[in-house]
């Protein structure tokens, strides 16, 4: 139980959305709006049913037809309408109505606040199940500045009133959570399922923002949604920022380098380079529709002994990738036909995944595929598909003092799966990264650690330029000085 506001009590995550809606109505210091398109008026709905609705609802409202919405908010540069921006619009212009109209010893007292959406949900052949941006603008006192909560939604429900319902909960929560439940970011992340199932709705980013969450890294907020299993994939650009990996991707020619990056080296680097060379090269690629991707699976952000690391952890590895330039997406696909199964979805043009040659064991061994009806085949057909490439980097093992390349990984793989290793060779659907740089193929992450840790020298040579100084100004992965 959490004091909030006046003597209010946080009540328990069990109850029903209307409980929720009647503390907030009773609350005599909550006043605001409500701005929905695309899915009804489906949040503002349980605040009028609760009752004592007239002291928390300034104005409802549903501007459907497109020419009148543009009247209100202004017209997109792209003309569409269920974005992050237009939903940033609706809030502001809302907020900016209340502030000017409502004056005097009536209101100066009052906490404004402003609650949108603009939803798409499924279309009549089904082939699209919709998705949303829903958002928050608030104060929890009246002379306060604004603080603010957006996310962005999919729906995965089949029947369209469904989706309108679940829309309507989520609505509640979300409001809910920003007065009672604003001092923690997973538990208020955690209290937007409150009586909605994660089988019905995927949220894939949020973005907390103003005084009331400054002590809220957004990055982190993303990664609490994938340990959650609230969703599948999380990104940040190069400035550290949450993006929407749909609203971003789309229609890219993809380069996605896997990895632990702990810390990037500069084995890591000329893997990239050397892969963006190759993928250049590319029939239909084009050099300018390039968008490299730095990704981790969140089976990498566990320790040798099977354990979450640390967020602190986490941020090492993003804020290094990111000083950098890169973007970095972290997923919870330890499959690599299920990462493309992913970004295929999201309608990138092509897709080339840079790998270590080690890795082809893993992809082409049996074993890893029994929970699938077709076994392998079914996994390989779904990881080679018309759009993909794999470019394989050389993998020096260290214990054996051997290099296994392209070539030489035929002898490591099982016996049923060479020729068909060899076929997708032939078809070019695999291509062997040779232009490599024979100077870091003994760098290891591993070792770096280790070296790191007992205070050894020679470890900051094998990283790219700039990055062993912030390890060292910032103290990362246990360094000491």
């Amino acid at each position: 139980m959490r004091i909030r506001l006046d003597g209010d009590v946080a009540i328990p995550n069990s109850v029903m959305p209307k409980q929720k809606a009647l503390q907030i109505n009773k609350n005599k210091l909550i006043y605001g709006t409500f701005s929905e398109i695309g899915a009804g008026q489906e949040t503002v709905r349980h605040f009028f049913r609760a009752g004592s609705s007239s002291g928390t609802i300034a104005k409802a409202m549903s501007a459907y037809d497109r020419s009148f919405s543009d009247a209100i908010y202004g017209r997109e540069d792209d003309g569409r309408y269920v974005t992050e921006s237009r939903l940033r619009k609706m809030l502001s212009h809302e907020i900016s109505i209340m502030e000017d109209r409502l004056v005097g010893s009536d209101y100066d007292d009052k906490m404004f606040f402003s609650y949108a959406n603009t939803v798409a949900t499924i279309n009549a052949e089904s082939k699209f199940k919709g998705h949303g941006w829903v958002g928050v603008k608030f104060q929890l006192n009246p002379v306060e500045s604004y603080s603010q909560v957006i996310l962005h939604l999919r729906f995965k429900q089949d029947d369209p009133r469904m989706q309108q319902e679940t829309l309507g909960v989520l609505g509640v929560n979300l409001i809910y959570a920003s007065f009672y439940l604003n001092t923690d970011s997973r538990y208020f992340i955690n209290s937007l399922y409150d009586n909605i199932s994660k089988r019905d709705l995927e949220i894939d980013m949020i973005s907390f923002s103003g005084s009331r969450f400054n002590h809220v890294d957004n990055r982190i907020a993303s990664l609490h949604l994938l340990r959650q299993e609230m969703t599948s994939a999380v990104m940040f650009d190069k400035n550290g920022n949450n993006v929407l990996p749909a609203q971003v991707l789309f229609q890219k020619d993809l380069l996605m380098l896997r990895g632990r990056f702990r810390p990037i080296t500069k084995l890591n680097v000329d893997m990239y380079e050397k892969s963006v060379v190759g993928f250049k090269k590319e029939k239909y690629v084009k050099e300018s529709n390039i968008y490299p991707i730095f990704e981790i699976s969140l089976s990498h952000l566990l320790s040798s002994s099977n354990v979450p690391m640390s967020d602190r952890d986490f941020l090492h590895r993003a804020n290094l990738l990111n000083s950098l330039g890169h973007d970095v997406m972290i997923t919870n696909f330890k499959a690599h036909y299920r990462l493309v199964d992913y970004l295929g979805g999201l309608k990138g043009k092509n897709i080339a995944l840079t790998i270590g040659a080690e890795n082809l064991v893993e992809i082409f061994n049996p074993r890893h595929y029994t929970y699938l009806r077709g076994g392998i085949l079914e996994a390989l057909s779904k990881l080679f598909v018309q759009n993909v490439r794999l470019y394989v980097y050389p993998y020096y093992d260290r214990e054996k003092d051997i290099l296994i390349d392209c070539e030489s990984v035929k002898k490591l793989l099982h016996e049923d799966t060479k020729r068909l290793y060899g076929f997708l060779k032939i078809e070019k659907r695999v291509k062997e990264i040779t232009d490599y740089d024979s100077t870091v193929l003994k760098i290891s992450s591993s070792d770096i650690i280790n070296r790191i840790n007992k205070g050894q020298e020679g470890w900051a040579s094998r990283l790219p330029k700039g990055v062993a100084k912030i390890i060292k100004d910032n103290k990362l992965f246990g360094y000491r000085s």
